[in-house]
């Protein structure tokens, strides 16, 4: 089953030339989830030809503009197309007066379900077939929540030489052993699923973290993320400025990472005082805390797979 991340845009506060505004969406088989929906975020899912019609849920870190000001395009245009399914949008407090207002005003024509549900973190906020979708609080100057999904983990392999080895005919039984259950032999002898099934595979873990300040507690919420998408907003020398605006530094993104011990780690929502080459900066920063630390640019693609 694939999974892969998709950086729409990675920059915070206002839209640049070279850089949209924050948005990522997920995609995990025919799943397809969108975090935040900066001004910018139609454009890149067209550049990178990504199925927008078929984005299942989307989730909102907060209502500040940079976040959700590509959302009434994404509602708009999803009425151009045949769609019956409905499309769930998640967030904290005054998220569903934004998409009821943005309806209103624009006079929209929307001709499928939007299911809009306020949420109270820390919560799970949506789940499917063996994953969910958890939210927790962060600390900006409004209510502001990040989100972790996380697949529940996968069966052990199925070991069929083994199996025919201890005489379990192929057929039921094996179902039956995949699912846990011990089974009688041609001889008439238990054969127990730990004798044939390895162990259980760990599944996978993306999170989203963006308009905070430091806290330590988001390294015990991202504990091990495959893939991580945290805020680096400032350089060490705006570290005063972070703090009063409820940011976060590089640094601070890099020691979440470190303390998480996350697999892959790259920064979003830098600041427009820096230009793209100006980056560097960010990321040299980051890695003398965490040396895997990546720079996040506008419609990189990440794929996330399996530990083994």
């Amino acid at each position: 089953m694939n999974m892969e991340a998709f950086v729409l845009g990675c920059g915070g506060m206002m839209p640049l030339p070279y850089r949209h505004l924050t948005s990522v969406l997920l995609r995990r088989d025919g799943d397809l989830f969108l975090f935040d929906g900066g001004e910018g975020t139609q454009v890149s899912l067209r550049r990178l030809n990504l199925k927008w019609k078929k984005i299942n849920a989307i989730f909102v870190s907060h209502t500040h503009a940079d976040h959700v000001t590509g959302l009434p395009g994404i509602l708009m245009l999803s009425a151009q197309v045949d769609r019956t399914e409905p499309l769930y949008i998640f967030g904290p407090p005054k998220i569903a007066e934004y998409i009821e207002t943005s309806r209103k005003v624009l006079d929209m024509y929307i001709n499928y379900p939007i299911v809009v549900n306020e949420i109270k973190a820390p919560c799970t906020v949506y789940g499917g077939d063996g994953f969910y979708i958890r939210a927790f609080p962060l600390d900006h100057t409004k209510t502001c929540v990040g989100y972790t999904l996380e697949e529940l983990d996968r069966p052990g392999e199925f070991n069929p030489e083994e199996a025919i080895r201890l005489k379990v005919p192929r057929g039921p039984l094996w179902g039956k052993l995949q699912k846990g259950e011990s089974v009688i032999n041609s001889d008439g002898i238990e054969v127990k699923p730990e004798q044939v099934v390895g162990k259980a595979r760990s599944g996978r873990k993306f999170s989203f973290v963006t308009d905070t300040m430091y806290l330590p507690s988001i390294a015990k919420e991202v504990q091990g993320s495959d893939f991580l998408i945290c805020e680096g907003m400032f350089a060490d020398d705006c570290e005063d400025q972070a703090k009063e605006k409820k940011h976060m530094t590089a640094r601070q993104a890099a020691t979440i990472a470190r303390d998480a011990n996350v697999k892959r780690m790259a920064m979003i929502h830098y600041s427009p005082r820096y230009t793209d080459r100006e980056l560097d900066l960010l990321l040299k920063q980051a890695r003398e805390v965490y040396p895997n630390a990546e720079l996040s640019r506008d419609r990189m693609r990440v794929e996330i797979p399996y530990e083994d």
